[in-house]
C-alpha cells in the first residue's frame, strides 16, 4: 500500500493535526512514458504553509483532500518507457507520500550520482539554489560591504551568508538562541550573529554594523525587518526570499513601518522565486559543489523520521527548533 497524508483542512493561524489525514493507497502503477519513485526523504520548507492556504500563490493552492505537495528525493523502482532507468535517484515533488508516479505530468530531475539525497535536497537542493541566486543575482554584495542575513541558521540563510563571506563582505546573522548563534559564527564563519530571542535586535545592529547596512537577506519579516530598514545604507538592496514570521498570521500583520526608508536611501527591496532561475540551476549546483568540496561552505540536515511525524515535524520550522536543513526520512536505502 501507498501510505498518504492528505490535506484534510485548510489552517487558520498555525496548522493544527487535523489539517491532515493519513490514508492508504494501492501503489499506483506507471503509464506508458512513466516511472514509480520509491520516496526516501521529504524537504519541509515555509512554502508549504502558503501552499496549504485557499489562496494561489505562485503554485496553485493544493485541493481538500489531495497529497499534501513537497519536494523530495526518491529512487525509480519501475520504468515504463520513461527517461529513467531502475536505480535513478531522482528529485521532484513527490508529495506527502511513500511512492509517486513520475512523467510529463509530474517531472522529476535526475540526481548526479555523486550527491546524497540529503545533499540533494539541502546544500546542493532548492534552497541552496535560492541562496545562490538570491545573494548573488538579487542582492549582487560587493567586496567590503556589510551583509545582514535573517534566518541565519536557517536552511536558506546558513548558505547565503556564507555565499557573501566568499564574496569577500562582513556578514552579520540574525538568528534565535545562543547555540544557533554559536554555530553560525564559529561553524560558518559568520562574523557576528544576533540572538533576536534575547538581544535588543536594534543595538546589537548598531554595534555589529557601525557603518551601515549595504545588502539585507530577508528571511524572516515583521519587526526585524523595520530595525533593519532603519539602518540601510544609500543604494542599499533587500533580497525578499521569505516572510516566515508572518505565515501563520490569520489577520494580515501591519507593513513596515519605515520604508521611506527606501526612498531617503535610494534602496531597492525586490522579491524573488528561484523556479524562475530553472534554466540556470546547474550554474547554482556546480558552484555550490565547488565551494562544499573547497570547506568554503558548511551545512547540517536535521532529520526527522517516519512519513507519519511529518505534520509533527513542520512545526519545527515556525517555532525555531530545526538548525539548518529540515527532513523527513520516509525509507532507508
Amino acid at each position: 500500500m501507498n501510505r498518504q497524508i492528505l490535506l484534510a483542512a485548510r489552517p487558520r493561524g498555525e496548522i493544527t493535526d487535523d489539517c491532515f489525514r493519513l490514508a492508504e493507497a494501492p501503489v499506483p502503477e506507471p503509464g506508458r512514458g512513466e516511472a514509480l519513485v520509491r520516496n526516501l526523504y521529504l524537504s519541509l520548507d515555509p512554502t508549504n504553509r502558503g501552499w496549504m492556504n485557499e489562496q494561489d500563490s505562485y503554485l496553485p493552492a493544493i485541493p481538500l483532500g489531495q497529497v499534501m505537495r513537497g519536494g523530495g528525493v526518491g529512487r525509480v523502482v519501475a520504468s515504463n518507457g520513461a527517461p529513467f532507468e531502475v536505480g535513478d535517484l531522482v528529485f521532484g515533488l513527490v508529495g506527502w507520500q511513500d511512492y509517486c508516479i513520475a512523467g510529463p505530468a509530474n517531472p522529476v530531475t535526475p540526481v548526479p550520482p555523486d550527491v546524497s539525497p540529503t545533499d540533494a535536497l539541502s546544500v546542493l537542493g532548492i534552497t541552496g539554489i535560492t541562496a545562490y541566486f538570491g545573494m548573488l543575482d538579487v542582492a549582487r554584495p560587493q567586496a567590503g560591504e556589510t551583509v545582514v542575513v535573517s534566518g541565519a541558521a536557517g536552511a536558506t540563510g546558513s548558505v547565503a551568508g556564507q555565499i557573501a563571506k566568499i564574496q569577500g563582505c562582513r556578514v552579520v546573522g540574525i538568528a534565535g538562541g545562543a547555540p544557533k548563534c554559536a554555530w553560525v559564527t564559529k561553524d560558518l564563519g559568520f562574523d557576528a550573529c544576533i540572538d533576536y530571542k534575547n538581544e535588543d535586535v536594534g543595538a546589537r545592529l548598531d554595534a555589529t554594523c557601525p557603518d551601515g547596512i549595504d545588502v539585507y537577506f530577508e528571511n524572516v519579516g515583521g519587526p526585524i525587518l523595520d530595525e533593519v530598514l532603519q539602518r540601510i545604507n544609500q543604494k542599499a538592496r533587500i533580497a525578499l526570499c521569505g516572510m516566515i514570521s508572518t505565515y501563520n498570521d490569520a489577520v494580515p500583520p501591519p507593513g513596515p513601518r519605515h520604508l521611506m526608508q527606501l526612498v531617503v536611501q535610494r534602496a531597492r527591496m525586490e522579491g524573488f522565486i528561484v523556479l524562475d532561475y530553472a534554466p540556470r540551476f546547474p550554474e547554482a549546483i556546480a558552484a555550490l559543489s565547488k565551494w562544499v568540496e573547497q570547506g568554503r561552505i558548511a551545512h547540517r540536515v536535521d532529520v526527522v523520521d517516519g512519513l507519519e511525524n511529518a505534520p509533527r515535524a513542520i512545526h519545527r520550522l515556525f517555532t525555531g527548533e530545526n538548525t539548518g536543513k529540515l527532513l523527513v526520512r520516509i525509507a532507508e536505502e
